[in-house]
This record gives C-alpha cells, structure tokens and sequence, in this order.
C-alpha cells in the first residue's frame, strides 16, 4: 500500500477544491495495491463515502455497452464492416447536413452507410443533443418533445427517432462524440434476441459476480446512491437530480452511452477482466485478441484531429476507449496502449495490461474538473511503480 502513498494527499486536494467526496482503488499485478474512500456521498447527512456507495458512471457506461458488443461479434453474429441497416432498418436512407460556401445548410442523402464499426469509433455522424451543429438541435428539440409527452421510451424508441435526423457528417469521415453507443445498445438488443440490460445481467455482470451494478437504483439500495453536486466558482455546493429521471425503478430506457449505476468494486472488476485479456476468477469474457481490437487506435489523421480535447492529448480512439498513442504529446510517464474512459460526473478508469494494471476513480460532480484530476492521477500512479 505504501508504494501509492502520494495518491492519499492528491485525492484529499480533490475533495478540498471539488467533489464532496471520493474514492479510488489501484490494483497491481493481480494485488490491491490501493482502495481509500473519501469525504461524504451526501453534505447535508454527512453520510461518507464507502465501497458500498453508488455512483452514476455516466459514459463510463460506453465501455461496458462495447463489451456486450464485442462478445457478439466473437460468436459471429455480425461483422464490424457491416451497415447498420441491415440490423436497424431505420438507419437505410440516411440524409446529411452540408453546408455551402456561401454559408447555406441543406440535407442530403449520405454518401456512405453508417457501419457497425462507426458506433463503436463515434464515425456515423450521429450527436448528442445541443446547440452547435443542426444536428444537435434537432436532436434536442426531440428530446424535449418526449419530455413533453410524458410517455417513457425505449432505447429501440431512440433509434428510429436518432435515425430521422440528419448527420452531422457522412459517416467515416470525421468524429464526434455522440449517440452512437446508445444506437449500439440497440444494435445489441436486435442482434441478441434480448433487453440490453438483461444481456448486460446474463453476459457480464452475472458472470463477474456484479451485484452492484444497473440501469435503475433498486429501492434496497436507494440509500447508498451517492448525491451529485454542481460547485459554483465560490465553492459553494448545490445538489443535483437534472438526470435522475432515468434511474428511477419504473423507467424503461437501457441507455448504452450513459445510465449505469455501480460501485467501485463493481466496476473494478469489469476492467479487472479486461486487464486479464478477458476472463477474471475463471470466467471468460471476451477473448484476449478482441480485447487487443479494442484497445488499438482506429482514427484516421482526419480524425484524430477532431478527437482533439486537450486533456487527451496523446491518444486515439478504440472500440469505445482512449488509448494512448503518443506518451511525448500527452505529458504521459505511462505506457503505449494504455486505455480507458471517463464519466460526466468525474468519475475515470485506466487500464495498463503491460504493467498488469488497473485504476477506478469515483466521484459525482459538475464540472467534473477531469481536466485537473485525470492527468494527475495518471502521473502520481504511473510515478508510484
């Protein structure tokens, strides 16, 4: 444990400057090399942060939508060039938005199918909601009509409607973070005859030995779900629900991009397995060479450009990962093929199969400050070896 002590007084400064509590574990070559809890998972009960406390991992949902994906492909199901229509037939006759020299924006039909490949690289040109593509805010406008509506929708709902909006971009040609691994999830539903969160139980977390991981909060759990925080400039704390609507016990939507609620343990386990090529107590997930495809760059130059936040700097793009590609451009004491992803909140996973390696960061805040707290906490464990 003493080999990771600098990661005690840095997880304290986050905690002092930013979310209300936190927690960490590190393991290293098959040990527990570091597990410390925190500050509180909610200011007003003064309830602390403990391995029993749920946190929303947001898009750190992606990796495990990519996995359930993968284990599909290993059984021959579909292959990754293959378009997405075939599967999605919503996704056909796709239209595009361009614009023109003179500043003009027009659709038009899509010069390229979107491929199963471009869901797990963010390629197909599908976005999140928002204000600045057309995409975006018709992506939004209809977000906010099924708000209005009242009525609770599915992630096969979603699709359709994701696929009557144009792209962003013919697919292929750029990146853009988006919806694309809720389109995925989708994806895996069809393919796989089954609710993606059923596949999710029956195909990883089962397996693994998951207990505390799920789409919507159990009433027995409610109270270990830790609270979320936006912080204003002047440090004060204001509690946060905007997104709970959708982990509530009744709710019908298996997001794949976002929605998953778990531990640290839990999803410590989840990368633990991919660490160990694919299996973790005996049991096989995935195998080691798809875990290899999914850890390798899959951006072209032209879209290693988009892929351009400053925080990650040095790395491409995999099947649902960062991984690094360039240690000199990212300011990274690590390894080459290291990989991992984020949540909106803060929370942060790093996995290091040459070092046998593996890192699980908590915390619910917004802003996230994963600017700040990603690149010290990959240079004070990097530094700890």
């Amino acid at each position: 444990m003493n080999s990771f002590a600098n990661l005690t007084p840095l997880l304290k400064r986050f905690v002092e400057n930013g979310p209300s509590g936190c927690s960490c574990s590190v393991v290293h070559k098959g040990e527990k090399a570091y597990e410390e809890y925190f500050g509180y998972a909610d200011i007003e009960t003064k309830t602390p942060v403990t391995p029993d406390t749920l946190f929303r991992i947001f898009s750190m949902t992606k990796p495990i939508t990519c996995t359930a994906a993968l284990i599909l492909y290993e059984r021959g199901l579909y292959y990754l060039n293959d378009p997405l229509y075939e599967y999605l037939p919503e996704f056909k006759n796709l239209m595009v938005y361009r614009t023109s020299p003179n500043g003009e924006i027009s659709a038009s039909p899509a010069l390229s199918h979107i491929r199963i490949r471009d869901l797990f690289t963010m390629t197909s040109g599908i976005t999140y909601n928002g204000n600045d593509t057309l995409t975006g805010r018709q992506v939004e406008e209809k977000y906010k009509e099924l708000a209005a509506s009242g009525t609770k929708f599915t992630i096969r709902d979603v699709s359709k409607i994701l696929a009557s909006i144009p792209l962003c971009f013919d697919p292929g040609t750029h990146w853009r973070y988006g919806m694309s691994h809720d389109i995925l999830a989708a994806f895996v539903e069809v393919v796989s005859g089954k609710k993606f969160s059923q596949f999710l139980q029956d195909e990883i977390f089962s397996p693994l030995g998951m207990k505390n991981t799920f789409h919507r909060v159990p009433e027995d759990k409610k109270k270990h779900l830790c609270s979320s925080y936006y912080r204003h400039e002047d440090g004060a704390m204001q509690k946060s629900t905007d997104m709970d609507f959708l982990i509530h016990p009744d709710d019908i939507y298996d997001g794949g991009g976002s929605g998953l609620l778990s531990t640290l343990g839990d999803y410590h386990r989840f990368i633990q397995m991919l660490c160990n090529n694919g299996e973790l107590d005996g049991v096989r997930i995935l195998g080691r060479k798809t875990i290899d495809l999914m850890a390798t760059n899959h951006l072209t130059d032209q879209q290693l450009t988009d892929y351009s936040w400053s925080h990650h700097a040095g790395y491409g793009y995999g099947l649902g990962v960062r991984v690094m590609i360039d240690t000199a451009k990212g300011g990274c004491n690590g390894n080459l093929g290291e990989f991992g992803w984020s949540g909106m909140l803060g929370t942060w996973m790093m996995i290091d199969r040459k070092e046998d390696l593996t890192v699980t960061y908590m915390q619910q805040l917004q802003p996230s400050l994963e600017e700040l707290h990603a690149p010290r906490l990959r240079s004070v464990i990097y530094g700890s070896l």
